[in-house]
Protein backbone atom coordinates (compact mmCIF):
# COMPACT_ATOMS: atom_id res chain seq x y z
CA UNK A 1 0.00 0.00 0.00
CA UNK A 2 1.03 3.43 -1.12
CA UNK A 3 2.60 5.56 2.00
CA UNK A 4 -0.22 7.88 1.03
CA UNK A 5 -2.85 5.65 2.55
CA UNK A 6 -1.01 5.57 5.96
CA UNK A 7 0.12 8.07 8.53
CA UNK A 8 0.42 8.37 12.61
CA UNK A 9 -2.42 9.82 14.13
CA UNK A 10 -1.39 11.85 17.73
CA UNK A 11 -4.67 13.01 19.23
CA UNK A 12 -5.82 13.11 22.56
CA UNK A 13 -9.97 12.59 23.86
CA UNK A 14 -11.86 14.75 26.33
CA UNK A 15 -15.52 14.00 28.13
CA UNK A 16 -17.09 17.66 28.17
CA UNK A 17 -19.60 17.83 31.10
CA UNK A 18 -22.43 20.30 30.87
CA UNK A 19 -21.70 23.37 31.18
CA UNK A 20 -18.33 23.01 29.73
CA UNK A 21 -17.39 26.46 28.22
CA UNK A 22 -15.45 26.82 24.70
CA UNK A 23 -12.10 26.76 24.82
CA UNK A 24 -9.86 29.69 23.72
CA UNK A 25 -7.05 29.12 22.11
CA UNK A 26 -5.86 32.58 22.57
CA UNK A 27 -1.90 33.70 23.88
CA UNK A 28 -0.30 30.99 22.92
CA UNK A 29 3.04 31.47 21.30
CA UNK A 30 2.93 28.72 18.84
CA UNK A 31 -0.63 29.31 17.58
CA UNK A 32 -0.78 33.06 15.18
CA UNK A 33 -3.71 31.37 13.64
CA UNK A 34 -6.96 29.35 14.58
CA UNK A 35 -9.76 29.47 11.51
CA UNK A 36 -13.19 27.60 11.97
CA UNK A 37 -14.33 25.28 8.89
CA UNK A 38 -17.54 24.02 8.03
CA UNK A 39 -19.72 21.53 10.00
CA UNK A 40 -18.69 18.17 9.09
CA UNK A 41 -21.62 15.07 8.78
CA UNK A 42 -19.85 11.99 9.80
CA UNK A 43 -21.66 8.36 9.56
CA UNK A 44 -19.68 5.39 10.25
CA UNK A 45 -19.90 1.42 10.54
CA UNK A 46 -17.58 -0.47 12.56
CA UNK A 47 -16.95 -3.84 12.12
CA UNK A 48 -15.29 -6.72 14.18
CA UNK A 49 -15.52 -10.26 14.98
CA UNK A 50 -18.07 -11.89 16.67
CA UNK A 51 -15.45 -12.70 19.65
CA UNK A 52 -14.21 -8.81 19.26
CA UNK A 53 -10.52 -9.53 18.56
CA UNK A 54 -9.90 -6.51 17.03
CA UNK A 55 -11.41 -4.46 19.83
CA UNK A 56 -9.50 -7.07 22.42
CA UNK A 57 -6.17 -5.28 20.17
CA UNK A 58 -7.19 -2.01 20.05
CA UNK A 59 -7.82 -2.09 16.04
CA UNK A 60 -10.37 -0.57 14.75
CA UNK A 61 -11.85 -1.13 11.34
CA UNK A 62 -14.74 1.51 10.04
CA UNK A 63 -16.75 2.51 7.13
CA UNK A 64 -17.40 6.52 6.92
CA UNK A 65 -18.91 8.39 4.68
CA UNK A 66 -18.94 12.69 4.72
CA UNK A 67 -15.83 14.52 5.49
CA UNK A 68 -12.81 15.35 3.43
CA UNK A 69 -11.51 11.42 4.00
CA UNK A 70 -14.71 9.40 3.74
CA UNK A 71 -13.99 5.62 3.39
CA UNK A 72 -12.49 2.32 5.17
CA UNK A 73 -10.47 3.33 7.61
CA UNK A 74 -8.00 0.66 9.76
CA UNK A 75 -6.32 2.21 13.03
CA UNK A 76 -3.69 0.12 14.60
CA UNK A 77 -1.64 0.99 17.91
CA UNK A 78 1.31 2.97 17.77
CA UNK A 79 2.02 3.90 21.24
CA UNK A 80 0.49 6.06 23.59
CA UNK A 81 -1.99 8.58 22.00
CA UNK A 82 -0.78 7.38 19.10
CA UNK A 83 -2.27 4.80 16.07
CA UNK A 84 -1.33 4.36 12.77
CA UNK A 85 -4.20 5.15 10.42
CA UNK A 86 -4.52 2.90 6.83
CA UNK A 87 -7.18 4.45 4.61
CA UNK A 88 -8.92 2.56 1.66
CA UNK A 89 -11.14 4.52 -0.63
CA UNK A 90 -14.98 3.53 -1.35
CA UNK A 91 -16.51 1.26 -3.42
CA UNK A 92 -17.81 2.43 -6.80
CA UNK A 93 -20.97 2.94 -5.58
CA UNK A 94 -20.76 4.65 -2.39
CA UNK A 95 -23.25 3.05 -0.89
CA UNK A 96 -23.33 3.35 3.20
CA UNK A 97 -25.10 -0.42 3.15
CA UNK A 98 -21.62 -2.03 1.63
CA UNK A 99 -20.26 -5.02 4.19
CA UNK A 100 -16.87 -5.89 2.11
CA UNK A 101 -14.01 -5.21 3.57
CA UNK A 102 -11.37 -4.23 1.29
CA UNK A 103 -8.64 -6.56 0.90
CA UNK A 104 -5.37 -4.26 1.42
CA UNK A 105 -7.10 -3.60 4.77
CA UNK A 106 -7.99 -7.07 5.60
CA UNK A 107 -4.58 -8.52 5.25
CA UNK A 108 -2.98 -6.36 7.06
CA UNK A 109 -5.20 -7.81 10.62
CA UNK A 110 -5.63 -11.29 9.19
CA UNK A 111 -2.90 -12.77 12.33
CA UNK A 112 -6.02 -11.01 14.59
CA UNK A 113 -9.31 -11.89 12.42
CA UNK A 114 -8.03 -15.05 10.77
CA UNK A 115 -10.88 -17.03 9.47
CA UNK A 116 -13.20 -15.70 11.76
CA UNK A 117 -16.38 -12.92 9.93
CA UNK A 118 -16.33 -9.62 10.21
CA UNK A 119 -19.77 -7.86 10.70
CA UNK A 120 -20.78 -4.30 11.90
CA UNK A 121 -20.72 -4.11 15.24
CA UNK A 122 -21.65 -0.33 15.96
CA UNK A 123 -22.78 2.57 13.95
CA UNK A 124 -21.86 6.46 15.28
CA UNK A 125 -22.80 9.13 13.95
CA UNK A 126 -20.83 12.33 14.53
CA UNK A 127 -21.74 16.27 13.81
CA UNK A 128 -18.53 17.90 13.58
CA UNK A 129 -17.18 21.51 14.04
CA UNK A 130 -13.10 21.60 13.39
CA UNK A 131 -11.01 24.14 14.31
CA UNK A 132 -7.62 24.61 12.47
CA UNK A 133 -4.93 26.09 14.10
CA UNK A 134 -2.03 27.20 12.18
CA UNK A 135 1.93 28.63 12.96
CA UNK A 136 3.68 31.63 12.05
CA UNK A 137 4.40 29.98 8.73
CA UNK A 138 1.58 29.20 8.04
CA UNK A 139 1.87 25.65 8.80
CA UNK A 140 -1.13 23.69 10.17
CA UNK A 141 -0.61 22.17 13.99
CA UNK A 142 -3.34 20.80 15.06
CA UNK A 143 -7.04 20.11 14.58
CA UNK A 144 -9.69 20.34 17.16
CA UNK A 145 -12.84 18.48 16.98
CA UNK A 146 -16.12 19.50 18.10
CA UNK A 147 -18.04 16.45 18.43
CA UNK A 148 -21.87 15.90 18.98
CA UNK A 149 -22.26 12.10 19.16
CA UNK A 150 -24.87 9.31 18.45
CA UNK A 151 -24.11 6.09 18.65
CA UNK A 152 -26.10 1.94 18.00
CA UNK A 153 -24.57 -1.46 18.96
CA UNK A 154 -25.38 -3.65 16.20
CA UNK A 155 -26.83 -7.10 17.27
CA UNK A 156 -24.01 -9.55 16.15
CA UNK A 157 -27.01 -12.00 14.57
CA UNK A 158 -29.71 -9.93 12.86
CA UNK A 159 -28.07 -6.64 12.96
CA UNK A 160 -30.49 -4.64 14.78
CA UNK A 161 -29.50 -1.71 16.22
CA UNK A 162 -29.59 -0.76 20.14
CA UNK A 163 -30.58 1.80 22.18
CA UNK A 164 -29.15 4.86 20.84
CA UNK A 165 -26.12 6.80 23.03
CA UNK A 166 -25.55 10.43 22.97
CA UNK A 167 -22.58 12.17 24.14
CA UNK A 168 -20.48 15.32 23.53
CA UNK A 169 -16.67 14.90 23.34
CA UNK A 170 -13.80 16.82 22.12
CA UNK A 171 -10.89 15.61 20.15
CA UNK A 172 -7.44 17.35 19.80
CA UNK A 173 -5.13 15.46 16.93
CA UNK A 174 -1.56 16.97 15.36
CA UNK A 175 -1.75 17.56 11.85
CA UNK A 176 1.55 15.43 11.26
CA UNK A 177 1.41 13.29 14.31
CA UNK A 178 5.98 12.72 13.20
CA UNK A 179 6.42 16.64 14.26
CA UNK A 180 9.48 17.59 16.54
CA UNK A 181 7.76 18.62 19.50
CA UNK A 182 4.33 17.57 18.97
CA UNK A 183 3.88 15.72 22.33
CA UNK A 184 4.30 19.06 23.80
CA UNK A 185 2.39 21.16 21.87
CA UNK A 186 -0.66 18.50 22.24
CA UNK A 187 -0.07 18.75 26.15
CA UNK A 188 -0.16 22.83 26.05
CA UNK A 189 -3.32 22.51 24.02
CA UNK A 190 -4.80 20.06 26.08
CA UNK A 191 -4.55 22.12 28.67
CA UNK A 192 -6.39 24.72 27.45
CA UNK A 193 -9.16 22.08 27.01
CA UNK A 194 -8.96 21.36 30.78
CA UNK A 195 -9.08 24.68 32.11
CA UNK A 196 -12.27 25.59 29.86
CA UNK A 197 -13.89 22.21 32.14
CA UNK A 198 -13.37 19.33 30.34
CA UNK A 199 -12.34 16.10 31.35
CA UNK A 200 -9.72 13.41 29.83
CA UNK A 201 -11.64 10.69 28.27
CA UNK A 202 -12.88 7.47 30.02
CA UNK A 203 -12.89 5.74 26.57
CA UNK A 204 -10.46 4.91 23.84
CA UNK A 205 -12.23 5.59 21.30
CA UNK A 206 -15.84 6.52 20.02
CA UNK A 207 -16.23 2.39 19.48
CA UNK A 208 -15.18 1.34 22.84
CA UNK A 209 -17.86 3.61 24.36
CA UNK A 210 -19.96 1.97 22.46
CA UNK A 211 -20.01 -1.30 23.23
CA UNK A 212 -19.13 -1.31 26.89
CA UNK A 213 -21.95 1.21 27.36
CA UNK A 214 -24.23 -1.76 25.33
CA UNK A 215 -22.58 -4.56 27.35
CA UNK A 216 -21.12 -5.94 23.65
CA UNK A 217 -17.25 -6.36 24.58
CA UNK A 218 -16.81 -9.88 25.83
CA UNK A 219 -15.87 -9.96 29.90
CA UNK A 220 -11.85 -9.82 30.07
CA UNK A 221 -10.26 -12.66 30.98
CA UNK A 222 -8.58 -13.52 33.93
CA UNK A 223 -5.00 -12.50 33.65
CA UNK A 224 -3.64 -16.16 34.25
CA UNK A 225 -0.30 -14.43 33.13
CA UNK A 226 0.82 -12.87 35.96
CA UNK A 227 0.08 -15.66 38.36
CA UNK A 228 2.40 -17.86 36.17
CA UNK A 229 6.14 -18.66 36.04
CA UNK A 230 8.13 -16.35 33.95
CA UNK A 231 8.24 -18.64 31.05
CA UNK A 232 4.96 -18.59 31.11
CA UNK A 233 4.67 -15.01 31.33
CA UNK A 234 8.00 -14.73 28.66
CA UNK A 235 5.60 -16.66 26.43
CA UNK A 236 2.43 -14.43 26.44
CA UNK A 237 4.58 -11.51 25.64
CA UNK A 238 6.28 -12.92 22.88
CA UNK A 239 2.97 -14.18 21.24
CA UNK A 240 2.30 -10.64 21.34
CA UNK A 241 5.07 -9.39 19.78
CA UNK A 242 4.39 -11.85 17.27
CA UNK A 243 1.12 -10.57 16.08
CA UNK A 244 3.29 -6.97 15.92
CA UNK A 245 5.92 -8.90 13.46
CA UNK A 246 2.94 -10.24 11.35
CA UNK A 247 1.79 -7.11 10.58
CA UNK A 248 5.40 -5.71 9.50
CA UNK A 249 5.58 -8.53 7.57
CA UNK A 250 2.81 -8.04 5.21
CA UNK A 251 3.73 -4.05 4.92
CA UNK A 252 7.34 -5.62 3.93
CA UNK A 253 8.90 -3.04 6.75
CA UNK A 254 12.91 -3.51 6.90
CA UNK A 255 14.40 -6.35 9.21
CA UNK A 256 10.67 -7.53 10.11
CA UNK A 257 11.10 -10.82 8.54
CA UNK A 258 14.26 -11.45 10.43
CA UNK A 259 12.53 -9.97 13.52
CA UNK A 260 9.43 -12.63 13.17
CA UNK A 261 11.53 -15.65 12.26
CA UNK A 262 13.42 -14.48 16.20
CA UNK A 263 9.54 -14.22 17.74
CA UNK A 264 8.93 -17.91 16.40
CA UNK A 265 12.08 -18.98 17.84
CA UNK A 266 12.16 -17.66 21.02
CA UNK A 267 8.86 -18.97 21.45
CA UNK A 268 9.69 -22.36 20.54
CA UNK A 269 12.76 -22.18 22.54
CA UNK A 270 10.81 -21.14 25.67
CA UNK A 271 8.34 -23.79 25.19
CA UNK A 272 11.01 -26.60 25.17
CA UNK A 273 12.40 -25.36 28.01
CA UNK A 274 9.78 -25.72 29.94
CA UNK A 275 6.89 -27.90 28.37
CA UNK A 276 5.82 -29.12 31.76
CA UNK A 277 4.62 -25.57 32.25
CA UNK A 278 2.16 -25.73 29.41
CA UNK A 279 1.44 -29.33 29.00
CA UNK A 280 2.64 -30.26 25.59
CA UNK A 281 2.29 -33.53 25.56
CA UNK A 282 -0.67 -33.83 23.01
CA UNK A 283 0.46 -30.35 21.37
CA UNK A 284 4.23 -31.31 20.39
CA UNK A 285 2.66 -30.76 17.36
CA UNK A 286 2.91 -26.92 18.40
CA UNK A 287 6.75 -27.02 18.27
CA UNK A 288 7.06 -28.57 14.82
CA UNK A 289 4.91 -25.88 13.64
CA UNK A 290 6.84 -22.97 14.86
CA UNK A 291 10.18 -24.77 13.41
CA UNK A 292 8.62 -25.05 9.74
CA UNK A 293 7.41 -21.25 10.11
CA UNK A 294 11.05 -20.30 11.16
CA UNK A 295 12.04 -22.33 8.20
CA UNK A 296 9.70 -20.46 5.61
CA UNK A 297 10.88 -16.96 7.36
CA UNK A 298 14.34 -18.23 6.46
CA UNK A 299 14.18 -18.37 2.73
CA UNK A 300 13.94 -14.92 2.54
CA UNK A 301 15.69 -14.12 5.66
CA UNK A 302 18.93 -15.66 4.54
CA UNK A 303 18.28 -13.82 1.01
CA UNK A 304 18.09 -10.19 3.04
CA UNK A 305 21.44 -10.97 5.01
CA UNK A 306 23.46 -12.25 1.78
CA UNK A 307 22.24 -9.12 -0.32
CA UNK A 308 23.32 -6.67 2.81
CA UNK A 309 26.56 -8.56 3.17
CA UNK A 310 27.62 -8.84 -0.26
CA UNK A 311 26.58 -4.60 -0.93
CA UNK A 312 28.79 -3.49 1.99
CA UNK A 313 31.33 -5.92 0.82
CA UNK A 314 31.41 -4.65 -2.71
CA UNK A 315 31.31 -0.61 -1.40
CA UNK A 316 35.02 -1.74 0.24
CA UNK A 317 36.60 -2.80 -2.45
CA UNK A 318 38.32 -0.89 -4.62
CA UNK A 319 36.60 -0.42 -8.30
CA UNK A 320 39.71 -2.40 -9.97
CA UNK A 321 39.24 -5.29 -7.74
CA UNK A 322 35.59 -5.28 -8.45
CA UNK A 323 35.35 -7.67 -11.98
CA UNK A 324 32.74 -8.38 -14.49
CA UNK A 325 28.49 -8.39 -13.25
CA UNK A 326 29.17 -9.04 -10.01
CA UNK A 327 26.88 -6.74 -8.48
CA UNK A 328 24.26 -8.07 -10.94
CA UNK A 329 24.72 -11.55 -9.73
CA UNK A 330 25.10 -11.07 -6.07
CA UNK A 331 23.07 -7.88 -4.70
CA UNK A 332 19.94 -7.96 -7.24
CA UNK A 333 20.21 -11.75 -7.38
CA UNK A 334 19.70 -11.71 -3.63
CA UNK A 335 17.25 -9.13 -3.45
CA UNK A 336 15.40 -11.14 -5.66
CA UNK A 337 15.19 -14.07 -3.57
CA UNK A 338 14.38 -12.14 -1.25
CA UNK A 339 11.41 -10.94 -2.73
CA UNK A 340 10.35 -14.82 -3.64
CA UNK A 341 10.71 -15.62 -0.06
CA UNK A 342 9.05 -13.06 0.97
CA UNK A 343 5.44 -14.05 -1.00
CA UNK A 344 5.93 -17.27 0.10
CA UNK A 345 6.21 -16.46 3.55
CA UNK A 346 2.58 -14.51 3.24
CA UNK A 347 1.04 -17.25 1.40
CA UNK A 348 2.26 -19.46 4.70
CA UNK A 349 1.03 -16.03 6.77
CA UNK A 350 -2.26 -16.15 5.08
CA UNK A 351 -3.08 -19.99 5.90
CA UNK A 352 -5.31 -22.05 7.60
CA UNK A 353 -2.47 -23.34 8.84
CA UNK A 354 -0.83 -20.45 10.61
CA UNK A 355 -4.67 -19.57 11.83
CA UNK A 356 -4.41 -22.76 14.04
CA UNK A 357 -1.09 -22.41 14.78
CA UNK A 358 -1.94 -18.49 16.17
CA UNK A 359 -5.22 -20.36 18.50
CA UNK A 360 -3.12 -23.18 19.80
CA UNK A 361 -0.84 -20.56 21.07
CA UNK A 362 -3.04 -18.18 22.95
CA UNK A 363 -4.80 -20.91 24.02
CA UNK A 364 -1.48 -22.30 25.89
CA UNK A 365 -1.06 -18.71 26.40
CA UNK A 366 -4.44 -18.33 28.55
CA UNK A 367 -4.71 -21.89 30.21
CA UNK A 368 -2.78 -22.20 33.55
CA UNK A 369 -0.44 -24.91 33.95
CA UNK A 370 -1.05 -28.12 34.59
CA UNK A 371 -1.00 -29.26 38.01
CA UNK A 372 1.91 -31.72 39.65
CA UNK A 373 0.06 -35.22 40.24
CA UNK A 374 -0.37 -35.53 44.04
CA UNK A 375 2.88 -36.54 45.99
CA UNK A 376 4.84 -34.33 43.30
CA UNK A 377 6.47 -31.35 43.27
CA UNK A 378 5.66 -28.53 40.79
CA UNK A 379 9.06 -28.63 38.23
CA UNK A 380 10.20 -25.56 38.26
CA UNK A 381 12.08 -24.36 34.89
CA UNK A 382 15.50 -24.46 35.39
CA UNK A 383 18.39 -22.98 33.08
CA UNK A 384 20.59 -25.72 34.33
CA UNK A 385 19.94 -28.14 31.45
CA UNK A 386 19.79 -25.24 29.23
CA UNK A 387 23.39 -24.67 29.93
CA UNK A 388 24.22 -28.21 30.00
CA UNK A 389 22.97 -28.17 26.55
CA UNK A 390 25.63 -25.76 25.37
CA UNK A 391 28.64 -27.48 27.34
CA UNK A 392 27.73 -30.57 25.64
CA UNK A 393 27.48 -28.92 22.46
CA UNK A 394 31.12 -27.28 22.92
CA UNK A 395 32.52 -30.81 24.25
CA UNK A 396 31.53 -32.38 20.97
CA UNK A 397 32.45 -29.24 18.34
CA UNK A 398 36.10 -29.55 19.87
CA UNK A 399 35.69 -33.02 18.84
CA UNK A 400 34.67 -32.67 15.53
CA UNK A 401 37.40 -33.86 12.60
CA UNK A 402 34.54 -33.08 10.15
CA UNK A 403 31.58 -31.34 9.57
CA UNK A 404 32.71 -29.07 12.23
CA UNK A 405 30.51 -26.00 11.00
CA UNK A 406 27.48 -28.21 11.84
CA UNK A 407 29.16 -28.52 15.01
CA UNK A 408 29.41 -25.27 15.89
CA UNK A 409 25.62 -23.95 14.99
CA UNK A 410 24.66 -26.56 17.68
CA UNK A 411 26.50 -24.49 19.89
CA UNK A 412 24.28 -21.79 18.66
CA UNK A 413 21.36 -23.22 18.75
CA UNK A 414 22.03 -24.21 22.10
CA UNK A 415 22.98 -20.81 23.48
CA UNK A 416 20.15 -19.23 21.90
CA UNK A 417 18.01 -21.40 24.25
CA UNK A 418 20.23 -20.72 27.47
CA UNK A 419 19.79 -16.86 26.39
CA UNK A 420 15.59 -16.93 26.32
CA UNK A 421 15.04 -18.53 29.36
CA UNK A 422 17.88 -17.07 31.62
CA UNK A 423 16.37 -13.12 30.11
CA UNK A 424 13.13 -14.55 31.05
CA UNK A 425 13.70 -16.44 35.01
CA UNK A 426 15.95 -13.04 35.56
CA UNK A 427 19.78 -13.79 35.11
CA UNK A 428 20.33 -11.50 33.09
CA UNK A 429 24.17 -12.04 32.84
CA UNK A 430 24.00 -15.57 31.95
CA UNK A 431 21.89 -14.16 29.18
CA UNK A 432 24.25 -11.98 28.09
CA UNK A 433 27.15 -14.43 27.54
CA UNK A 434 25.02 -16.93 26.05
CA UNK A 435 24.02 -13.58 23.57
CA UNK A 436 27.66 -12.87 22.79
CA UNK A 437 28.02 -16.88 22.14
CA UNK A 438 24.92 -16.61 19.41
CA UNK A 439 25.82 -13.51 17.73
CA UNK A 440 29.68 -14.76 17.36
CA UNK A 441 28.05 -18.10 15.92
CA UNK A 442 25.05 -16.48 14.18
CA UNK A 443 27.89 -14.03 11.96
CA UNK A 444 30.04 -17.46 11.60
CA UNK A 445 26.49 -19.64 10.61
CA UNK A 446 26.12 -16.62 8.06
CA UNK A 447 29.66 -17.19 6.84
CA UNK A 448 29.29 -20.51 5.78
CA UNK A 449 25.78 -20.04 3.99
CA UNK A 450 27.57 -16.72 2.18
CA UNK A 451 30.59 -19.21 1.39
CA UNK A 452 28.29 -21.77 0.13
CA UNK A 453 26.02 -19.03 -2.05
CA UNK A 454 29.17 -17.94 -3.35
CA UNK A 455 31.17 -21.00 -4.55
CA UNK A 456 27.62 -21.97 -6.83
CA UNK A 457 27.74 -18.25 -8.26
CA UNK A 458 31.45 -18.01 -8.71
CA UNK A 459 30.72 -21.81 -11.09
CA UNK A 460 27.51 -19.75 -12.61
CA UNK A 461 29.85 -17.08 -13.73
CA UNK A 462 32.68 -19.31 -15.13
CA UNK A 463 30.24 -21.12 -16.76
CA UNK A 464 28.86 -17.73 -18.67
CA UNK A 465 32.56 -17.08 -19.13
CA UNK A 466 32.73 -14.09 -16.83
CA UNK A 467 35.73 -13.03 -14.69
CA UNK A 468 35.54 -15.01 -11.24
CA UNK A 469 38.51 -13.16 -9.76
CA UNK A 470 35.46 -11.14 -7.52
CA UNK A 471 34.18 -14.16 -6.32
CA UNK A 472 37.60 -15.60 -4.95
CA UNK A 473 38.25 -12.30 -3.08
CA UNK A 474 34.75 -12.23 -1.53
CA UNK A 475 35.34 -16.22 -0.61
CA UNK A 476 38.49 -15.40 1.05
CA UNK A 477 36.87 -12.48 3.31
CA UNK A 478 34.16 -14.39 4.45
CA UNK A 479 36.84 -17.48 5.25
CA UNK A 480 38.51 -14.95 7.09
CA UNK A 481 35.42 -13.86 9.51
CA UNK A 482 34.82 -17.46 10.16
CA UNK A 483 38.16 -18.02 11.61
CA UNK A 484 37.88 -14.84 13.84
CA UNK A 485 34.83 -16.32 15.03
CA UNK A 486 36.00 -19.35 15.82
CA UNK A 487 39.39 -17.90 17.64
CA UNK A 488 36.76 -15.72 19.67
CA UNK A 489 34.56 -18.53 20.73
CA UNK A 490 36.85 -20.63 23.35
CA UNK A 491 36.94 -16.93 25.46
CA UNK A 492 33.40 -16.47 25.15
CA UNK A 493 32.58 -19.80 26.34
CA UNK A 494 34.92 -19.55 29.26
CA UNK A 495 33.13 -16.44 30.19
CA UNK A 496 29.72 -18.17 30.16
CA UNK A 497 31.36 -20.77 32.48
CA UNK A 498 32.40 -18.64 34.94
CA UNK A 499 29.59 -16.27 35.21
CA UNK A 500 27.20 -19.29 35.46
CA UNK A 501 29.19 -20.96 38.25
CA UNK A 502 29.04 -17.70 40.27
CA UNK A 503 25.08 -17.75 39.98
CA UNK A 504 24.75 -21.80 40.58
Amino acid sequence: MGSGNRHVEVEKKFDVPAGTVFPSFDGLATVARVERQPAQSLDAVYFDTPDRDLSAHKITLRRRTGGPDAGWHLKLPAGPDARTEVQAPLDSSGEAGDTTVPEELLDIVLAVVRDRPLAPVARIATTRNVVMLYGADGTALAEFCDDEVSAWALGSGDGAAGEEQRWHEWELELADGEIEGGRDLLKRLGNRLLDAGAAPAGHGSKLVKVLETAGSLPDAPEDAVESADPVHRAVAEQVDELLVWDRAVRADTYDSVHQMRVTTRKIRSLLQASEDAFGLTDDAWILDELRQLAAVLGVARDAEVLAERYEAALKGLPDDLIRGPVYERLVSGAKRSYQAGLRRSLAAMRSTRYFRLLDALEALVAAQAPEAAPGEEPKPVSIDSAYKRVQKAAKNAAAATEHRDEALHRIRKGAKRLRYVAAATGEPKVSDRAKTIQTLLGDHQDSVVSRTHLAQQSLAAHAAGEDTFTYGLLYQLEDDLANRCREQLDDALSALRKTFKKTH
